[in-house]
């Protein structure tokens, strides 16, 4: 069990989920450009920002509005809203941040897709973040200036400077004096700064040409000098201050590419030891590394795997198990994964077998044939924790996303739908396998309880919210948020 506030021993109350906002909502029968699809989400530590990141390379800001005009404490007392409020956000800015590429030498077409967006830390009131696409990473910082205009003004010996004697270039023989009256038909340009402010995003560095496979992750170091960013094969880690060098610190490259047996899916470091890292695999295994034994890491300290069943394995064995996405817990202690079909939650002291498993998708397995043939299966899905650790959260199809307790003890399980209704398809999962698919060409599949399936709108990415009950999530191009209650007993 783990102890609550009140010093209790016990299971925290359910949830309940409300519609909180959206953004980018599209009205019913408009076509979403491919280009605007939502591909990163990302709070930063403190929660008064959210940053998304789509396929067009774009980055789009929120900042949180509630609670920045709130009154004294003794105040929030007697109004009896300071616990009541939930986050509450609105659109800041956005910025390109990366463009569509052609590498000449190997001719390949870079997309702009932004594949992570991670905030690093803020300083003299300005946002800084990292964001990446295929190939390269880039770091940016957002600050508010004072827009500056200019004007013309007349040429007034009057208004000049040096009482009416314009002093030439340093070494000219004379000076030139202004005529009685001026010059009338003359105009300078006056640069006047006003009070009136706007965010001016500027790229501060381009970390380029480290990465021979398509960038999967990045991750921002506790010590705030250092990040990784991670391909198919390798890691390598930067200061945030050099672009023109990195550390490859992991290497899974074969001598023997036929030799290849697996490749990395994800990596991100721990949220309080900076010399601690986590990569996972797509084999399901995750290993846990200490920059501090070797230059070269590749020997892991822990390596963390669930045994296989005995007589379970079949061809989709492998697929299913390739891990999507890992997280560590606030805490530290705890890392959450996420392969096709389930959850897992990880005690960093327990590398045999995980401390609890959710299943997401155990509907489907009777259909990963035609998933296999639908490319479905190799969906990568997304995986959160709550600032608490005591629930966690994943997406699935037709837009849904479930919610799960992961304290001892704990039944809940909740399926939302990201839409302005999210209880309106309280989908349960069938506990019996529907009849087989011919095909998936139609994407909507309908079960055996009736519930509808549509495999074409996949919630892939959301985040969790650092300090409150508050979900992101992207839904094609709409970015839904969601914040709960306590269900009274």
């Amino acid at each position: 069990m783990i102890p609550l506030g009140n010093g209790e021993v016990g299971v925290p109350l359910p949830l309940e989920w409300k519609f909180s906002q959206v953004f980018g909502e599209r009205a019913a029968g408009e076509e979403v450009q491919e280009v605007d699809i939502i591909s990163a989400i990302e709070f930063d530590k403190s929660g008064e920002h959210l940053a998304t990141g789509d396929r067009g390379g774009r980055v789009v800001l929120f900042e949180r509005t509630d609670g920045k005009n709130y009154a004294f404490r003794k105040d929030q007392e007697k109004m009896d809203y300071s616990n009541a409020r939930h986050p509450e956000f609105r659109y800041k800015t956005e910025f390109q941040s990366h463009e569509p590429e052609f590498d000449y030498l190997k001719s390949l077409e870079i997309e702009e897709k932004i594949n992570k967006v991670r905030w690093c830390q803020t300083a003299n009131g300005a946002l800084f973040l990292l964001s990446t696409n295929d190939k390269t990473v880039k770091y940016w910082k957002v600050q508010e200036k004072k827009v500056k205009k200019i004007c013309d003004m007349n040429l007034d010996p009057s208004a000049s400077i040096g009482n009416g004697r314009f002093s030439g270039p340093i070494g000219a023989a004379t000076d030139f004096v202004f005529p009685p009256g001026g010059f009338p038909s003359l105009h300078l340009p006056v640069v006047i700064v006003g009070h009136e402010t706007q965010l001016v995003p500027r790229c501060r560095r381009v970390y380029a040409h480290a990465h021979d496979y398509h960038i999967n992750s990045i991750s921002n170091n506790s010590d705030g000098e250092t990040f990784i960013s991670a391909d198919d094969l390798r890691i390598n880690l930067w200061n945030i201050e050099i672009s023109n060098q990195s550390f490859n610190i992991v290497d899974v490259k074969p001598v023997n590419m036929e030799d290849l047996t697996e490749v990395i899916t994800s990596a991100e470091f721990h949220p309080t030891h900076c010399n601690t890292l986590a990569y996972s695999s797509s084999k399901g295994t995750i290993r846990l590394i200490d920059m501090r034994q070797s230059a070269l890491c590749d020997t892991h300290a822990k390596l963390f795997e669930e045994r296989e069943t005995p007589g379970s394995r079949s061809f989709f064995t492998e697929i299913i198990a390739s891990i999507s996405d890992i997280k560590f817990g606030k805490d530290g202690r705890h890392i959450l994964s996420r392969d096709y079909m389930t959850l897992k939650l990880w005690d960093l002291n327990m590398e045999s077998s995980p401390v609890a498993t959710f299943q997401v998708h155990e509907y489907l397995r009777p259909k990963l044939c035609d998933l296999y043939e639908n490319d479905s299966i190799f969906d990568k899905f997304e995986c959160c924790l709550s600032g608490n650790g005591l629930r966690v959260a994943t997406g699935s199809y037709s837009n849904l996303f479930r919610v799960f307790g992961c304290v001892s003890g704990s039944n809940e399980a909740t399926t939302l739908e990201a839409s302005k209704n999210p209880t309106r398809r309280q989908v349960q999962t069938p506990s019996r396998s529907s009849r087989s698919f011919t095909s998936l060409a139609r994407s909507r599949r309908r079960d055996a309880n009736g519930g509808v399936y549509d495999f074409s709108a996949k919630l892939l990415h959301l985040a969790w919210h650092p300090t409150s009950n508050v979900i992101a999530c992207a839904a094609a191009n709409s970015l839904y948020m969601y914040y709960a209650e306590d269900v009274p007993r």
